[in-house]
């Protein structure tokens, strides 16, 4: 399941790659994950890290979490010049890094239900994003090589951190895993405000609330679905 998931980042980079892909639908798509992740962030998260840590160290982590993404965001902006889905990338590496570390820990003695509901939620952020940041970074001017070679980078890092937390974290605690949960809903709630909504308003802005509360519903559906 972890290069399932992963995967879907190769597969989204490909298809706005190398298949038609219209405005309209790619900010009808980023929204669509931006939904998702709206549930992601809370649901799996947030609420996780809540039930361990105290509001005070849940709300540092929460801000670390979105200052380390904002500075990073930022250096790529405007000291490096990194445009046109860089901060989809960063998103994705920022949030799915310790998201994949709780993932490959809750792996351990999961249920088959469980595991193919947290698979598709993540799934469904994944691919979209993917797919919409690799054709932004193409017409930026990077050529499709080199856009292919970033995120596959990015799907290789993600799937190490599964499997690091799969083999080595099964005892680290509950403690570091809230830690990694919270700082990672800080930094994907900073890029839901200032890289994925914008630039899915920009191309759609029409469907781009219709596609919002579609990915919420599906990605809430499949928490349900495994029993969360």
């Amino acid at each position: 399941m972890i290069f399932v998931v992963t995967g879907a980042l190769l597969i989204g980079a490909l298809w706005g790659l190398y298949l038609p892909l219209s405005k309209s639908w790619e900010g009808f798509l980023i929204a669509l994950a931006g939904g998702a992740l709206i549930v992601s962030v809370m649901l799996e998260m947030v609420e996780p890290a809540g039930q361990v840590l105290s509001f005070a160290a849940l709300a540092a982590s929460l801000a670390a979490g979105a200052l380390c993404f904002t500075l990073a965001d930022w250096f790529l902006s405007e000291k490096m010049r990194a445009a046109g889905g860089i901060g989809l990338l960063l998103a994705i590496t920022l949030d799915g890094v310790p998201e994949n570390l709780a993932l490959g820990v809750s792996l351990i003695g999961a249920d088959p239900l469980s595991v193919a509901a947290l698979a598709g939620s993540i799934l469904l952020s994944n691919l979209p994003e993917a797919a919409g940041g690799a054709k932004q970074m193409h017409k930026s001017g990077r050529s499709k090589p080199a856009v292919l070679a970033l995120w596959t980078g990015a799907a290789v890092l993600l799937a190490a951190a599964a499997l690091a937390g799969n083999l080595l974290l099964a005892d680290a605690g509950a403690p570091p895993l809230a830690y990694m949960r919270s700082f990672a809903a800080g930094a994907v709630t900073a890029s839901l405000a200032t890289e994925i909504f914008p630039k899915a308003f920009k191309q759609e802005h029409f469907g781009t609330g219709i596609a919002i509360a579609l990915g919420l519903i599906v990605a809430y559906g499949l928490t349900q679905l495994s029993g969360g």
